[in-house]
């Protein structure tokens, strides 16, 4: 398994970037947005908007998915709902296995590594860290099966 991604965003997170811009700077190569840029429009969406609801990696996450799946002007609405249907899929599976969606709520939940693969193999136990590495994961998965 390729861990550059997962140690971008790790680099990232440490140096004080908040998660939503960890993740989608992480995805740059993506998603053609420059790391600035990707710092710049995640900026207000870490510690869940700043009011502690969905959480920042999972902002990031639904944001790549937004990036790599372009809505066609000539529908928007298809666009809109293919998007929205790959973001459900994602925070879907997160709140399977974190039982929440909320940066309040899964910054008060005992979120163990071993429920995130990557995040095991990384050492990490940092609740954001681990949150951010399974948003990566899940994302590069929709990616994949697309092709």
């Amino acid at each position: 398994m390729d861990l550059t991604r997962y140690q971008k965003a790790m680099d990232l997170h440490s140096k004080g970037f908040n998660c939503c811009q960890s993740v989608l700077a992480a995805f740059s190569d993506r998603t053609g947005l420059d790391d600035q840029t990707a710092f710049n429009l995640a900026g207000g969406f870490g510690a869940g908007a700043g009011t502690g609801e969905l959480c920042g990696a999972l902002s990031g996450a639904v944001m790549t998915l937004g990036l790599t799946h372009p809505v066609d002007p000539a529908d928007p609405v298809g666009g809109k709902r293919r998007t929205m249907g790959l973001g459900k899929q994602v925070q879907q599976g997160v709140k399977e296995r974190f039982g929440s969606l909320r940066c309040t709520d899964l910054l008060k939940t005992d979120i163990s590594p071993e429920l995130t693969p990557v995040a095991q193999e990384m050492g990490l136990t940092n609740r954001c860290d681990i949150l951010i590495v399974n948003a990566i994961q899940r994302v590069e998965a929709l990616l994949q099966e697309e092709g």
